[in-house]
């Protein structure tokens, strides 16, 4: 985004030919920089002004240190000749920085630039990715300079396998057990080891859930999937977690979103397996009966080979036991679907949406209680296509990430599913959708509200709330204004009407769609563990 500390760099950067995309909002800048590095699992560069411009960087920058994305986050600053005095827009901006990268500096010459780009590019990359920072002042961008420190180059990252006498233990844990399950998470779409999964899953038939950027890695539709990892979304979770007697966890840490490994979810004396590139992940919340510490790529192709054409003895018992708890809570989410009454049931929005939206759809997942009806409703079946906000929940950046959603698929069917208060934190990103020509079709369920707040302060004070309620804005009208298109609709024919003229359209098209506040699966979790 620009701002005075970048003019020099952003007409260097034009004069070279190299392509900026550029939005409204510094945290818009950050969130996209995150969402492409996601995509395509190499260092995006975000590049903002400083001051305030660096300070509304933060929120994608710590976004990005949580979801493990390789951000290389660079911010102008007032000139060095200025250094010590009080002068405009001067802020420790690396000390306040460092808390959510890896790595940071400041540019003091010309020279060290060069340096100190292959630096962040490499910090970014090695281990486990994150985020780096550079500031980089005004008059530094300005400088000429005749000799550089040299570039280092991109360093491949070790592709650590584990032992054999690890993969055979691996194996024979997950042989022998009566209730195995697969789980698998980031990593393995960090890693790049789809394919390695797909054919791992293929050759034990072992039951397979996955989250994150896992999802659709192995599609939802696959024999042996089970959908989603996560028990605030998919019930189904609950009693096939609390059964399983192995659990293979691929890329994954036991984190919040599977309860800490705790009896919330597994038994006690469930034997959890852990593969992971960090060390310290490995048994870092409950103990575990086997930590290995592997790339994830490597470890499947081990265990894969391993198998060869060996006879995998599968419990069939169990993969029907399992569909069972799958069956049972898709039936009662497709119940709630069939409600048709005004104003609509975010389940009725989403059976509609199952059946209407194109198979190959990406998704850019915001938060909120409309939106967590639709993770549990809609399957996953496009790799690198499910984006979420990550363990840092900033809501709102789904917009933002759908810019480069769309942009990295030209072409491909993109939809922004988010409600009317995360809506609201980007919303002249609108705007940057209309001015790339970017067809992304935005679905906002409007309930007037903050939706899953006003039903966690229902629950808490018997149907008071505080700071809850929102207009219900015509965010269709927004989006015209902004030069894109849209409509209001209320019943499930124009909201299937509306999808079909949407994606005709040509252009970023909104859905303003009238639900009523109704709490989803996740609030009722939420709810559930604050009552423990």
């Amino acid at each position: 985004m620009v701002g005075d500390h970048l003019n020099d760099v952003l007409l260097a950067i034009e004069k070279n030919k190299i392509k900026v995309i550029d939005f409204r909002h510094e945290s818009g800048v950050t969130h996209a920089a995150d969402a492409w590095a996601r995509i395509h699992r190499v260092p995006a560069l975000s590049l903002v002004t400083g001051g305030p411009g660096h300070t509304n960087s933060l929120t994608g920058i710590a976004t990005a240190y949580l979801a493990g994305a390789p951000l290389i986050a660079v911010s102008g600053a007032t000139s060095t000749a200025l250094a010590g005095r009080q002068v405009f827009q001067v802020i420790d901006q690396v000390g306040m920085t460092r808390p959510v990268v890896k790595w940071a500096a400041q540019a003091e010459s010309a020279a060290q630039i060069p340096y100190l780009l292959g630096r962040a590019y490499n910090e970014s990359m090695a281990g486990r990715m994150g985020p780096v920072h550079l500031t980089v002042p005004v008059d530094i961008f300005a400088q000429r300079t005749e000799t550089s420190l040299p570039l280092p180059m991109p360093v491949a990252a070790p592709h650590l396998a584990p032992s054999e006498e690890e993969t055979q233990r691996i194996l024979s844990m997950l042989r022998e057990a009566k209730r195995p399950i697969v789980i698998a998470g980031s990593g393995v779409w960090w890693g790049r080891a789809e394919n390695e999964l797909a054919r791992f899953i293929k050759a034990s038939k072992l039951p397979l859930f996955t989250v994150t950027m896992a999802r659709a890695i192995v599609p939802d539709s696959g024999a042996n999937t089970f959908g989603y990892a996560d028990p605030a979304i998919n019930k189904a979770v609950l009693p096939a977690f609390r059964e399983a007697d192995v659990v293979l966890l691929l890329g994954k840490r036991l984190d919040y979103r599977l309860a800490l490994g705790g009896p919330r979810l597994f038994d006690p004396a469930t034997k959890i397996i852990q593969v992971d590139l960090h060390a310290p992940e490995l048994g870092s919340a409950r103990p575990v009966s086997l930590g290995v510490c592997a790339d994830v790529k490597a470890a499947l192709a081990s265990m894969v080979q391993a198998i060869g054409k060996k006879t995998w003895e599968t419990n069939p018992k169990w993969t029907r036991q399992l569909k069972k708890y799958s069956g049972e809570y898709q039936d009662s989410l497709s119940s709630l679907g069939s409600d048709r009454a005004s104003p609509l049931h975010p389940a009725a929005v989403f059976a509609c949406l199952r059946d209407s939206l194109p198979k190959d759809t990406l998704y850019s997942w915001d938060g909120g209680d409309f939106v967590h009806w639709g993770r549990a409703m809609i399957p996953a079946n496009e790799r690198g296509g499910w984006l979420r906000l990550g363990p840092m929940g900033t809501i709102g950046s789904a917009l933002p990430n759908a810019v480069s959603l769309q942009m990295a698929n030209p072409g491909k069917p993109v939809v922004l599913i988010t409600g009317d208060g995360s809506l609201g934190f980007y919303i002249a990103e609108l705007e940057t959708l209309v001015r790339y020509g970017l067809p992304v079709v935005v679905i906002v369920g409007n309930d007037g509200g903050w939706g899953l707040e006003r039903e966690l302060q229902r629950e808490l004070t018997g149907g008071e709330t505080v700071a809850c309620e929102l207009r219900q804005t015509r965010y269709d009208l927004v989006m015209k204004g902004f030069g894109g298109d849209g409509e209001t609709v209320d019943t499930i024919d124009a909201l299937r009407a509306g999808v079909g003229r949407a994606f005709a359209a040509g252009k970023p098209y909104l859905l303003n769609v009238i639900v009523r506040g109704s709490r989803s699966p996740f609030t009722e979790w939420q709810i559930q563990g604050k009552k423990k």
